[in-house]
């Protein structure tokens, strides 16, 4: 009698090893050298602080340029890292440099992590993201470096340039300037056109995908011979740049309350507010000023979030485009959906359409409960449950103010929106696909 061995499946082993990260990463933060105080913080609040670093959210419950030591800092911004580039990456990376040969499980597991199209090459480009990735934060940090170092020393500029410019290419929107003004973000940096850019390229880089840097590296300007999915990232992400900002500098930073910004500063702020919300988590503005519109439309950007494969959470841009031109097809009563002269395949339709439903569910069913426990305007609740579930981490400050059941509500979402919706899923239930047979087909009216 044969035994037959059950491999874990690969959506177990990134789930498990996001759990495993995030357990090191609250075991390490609750040590006394973690916090300034050298008491060490609660579980809650580690546990908190380690999803919101490995999820690369950016919500936090304790202020960390004053809360944390620079040992505790020192965690976050690693947990960032590994959140950042991806467990698989890392484990992937690390056996590669200990001279491991790297079997078909471990890349069949990097494939999903990665959201490749096929196994075949993956080792490769497994070396070039790990080299892509210090070499972008490596250039944010020299660039961001001579402003920190004139306002706060040379020493400390560089540990600020360091932390922010993984913070910001990781899009974890994490950063350690409120010294003098807590949760200030980079709001004294609100018209510094360095940091701002630099910030924003950081966020735009991290979130396109590691799939897409294949393509720019592979075939350089030439944006023809791209996969279809590069050309649809390009598209939705500039689209959801441009078109919001323009909303931003023509309504809201034109209203009397940022009546003394001039144009170029209200153009860094309108790109800078249309770029954060896709899962970085930095503001350079009070957002309890903004306008319930603002605050609406920055709701929807961080549902929307990044792209696959990339250092961003939420539905995906992907998703997105998908669904509207399935909406399109329908309304052309076309059998197919299309995108750059391909057809969509029918299984991305159906995902497509059940990760839009999980998220908006997810997003409305916690809002709604945070309101009811914390007693705080459902909006407020929906701006915090949309930060956690797209992994950006902006926030109308009521996330350090809330209980522990609100706070296990946010780390849930968190988890959920960095794993992915469908991982988690198919972590949790074997599905078996059935054999040829079908159920007998009846029409239902639908709209």
């Amino acid at each position: 009698m044969k035994l037959k061995h059950k491999h874990m499946s690969s959506s177990r082993i990134i789930l498990l090893g996001f759990l495993l990260v995030i357990a090191i990463g609250t075991l390490l933060l609750m040590l006394p050298i973690s916090t300034q105080d050298r008491e060490g913080a609660s579980f809650i609040d580690a546990l908190f602080t380690a999803t919101s670093s490995v999820c690369v959210t950016g919500l936090v419950v304790q202020n960390t340029a004053t809360y944390w030591s620079y040992f505790g800092q020192a965690v976050v911004i690693i947990l960032i890292q590994i959140g950042g580039m991806g467990v698989v990456t890392l484990a992937v990376a690390i056996a590669m440099f200990a001279g491991r040969k790297i079997g078909l499980m471990q890349r069949s597991t990097m494939q999903e992590a990665i959201s490749a199209p096929k196994v075949s090459g993956i080792v490769r480009l497994t070396s070039f993201i790990i080299k892509g990735v210090f070499i972008i934060e490596f250039i944010g940090a020299l660039v961001m470096y001579p402003v920190f170092a004139r306002d706060i020393g040379p020493l400390k500029g560089i540990w600020y340039a360091v932390f922010h410019s993984v913070s910001a290419f990781c899009n974890a929107g994490f950063d350690i300037m409120g010294t003098e003004v807590e949760y200030s973000s980079l709001t004294m940096y609100a018209s510094n056109a360095v940091i701002n850019i630099t910030i924003m390229a950081l966020i735009v880089i991290g979130g396109i995908g590691f799939l897409t840097w294949d393509d720019i590296k592979t075939h350089g300007i030439h944006i023809r011979k791209y996969r279809m999915q590069s050309k649809v990232i390009f598209t939705v992400t500039g689209a959801l740049i441009v078109i919001p900002a323009v909303f931003f500098f023509f309504y809201e930073f034109s209203r009397p309350e940022w009546g003394d910004l001039g144009i170029g500063e209200r153009l860094l702020r309108s790109f800078f507010q249309s770029v954060t919300p896709r899962t970085a988590g930095f503001n350079t503005v009070d957002l309890t000023v903004l306008s319930e519109p603002s605050q609406v439309l920055t709701i929807l950007l961080m549902l929307i979030g990044g792209s696959p494969g990339s250092t961003a959470g939420g539905m995906k841009t992907t998703t997105i485009a998908v669904l509207i031109m399935t909406a399109i097809a329908v309304f052309r009563r076309n059998d197919d959906a299309q995108l750059y002269g391909r057809r969509i395949a029918g299984e991305a339709v159906y995902q497509a359409a059940a990760i839009f439903l999980m998220y908006i569910v997810l997003c409305l069913t916690g809002g709604i409960i945070i309101s009811c426990v914390e007693g705080i305007p459902v909006m407020t609740a929906f701006f915090e449950t949309a930060s956690a579930v797209g992994t950006v981490g902006l926030s109308l400050g009521a996330t350090p103010n809330m209980g522990v059941i609100s706070h296990l509500i946010l780390i849930s979402l968190m988890i959920f929106g960095r794993v992915g919706g469908l991982t988690l899923i198919f972590a949790a239930w074997n599905v078996n696909k059935h054999g040829l047979s079908k159920l007998p087909q009846e029409k239902i009216t639908v709209g």
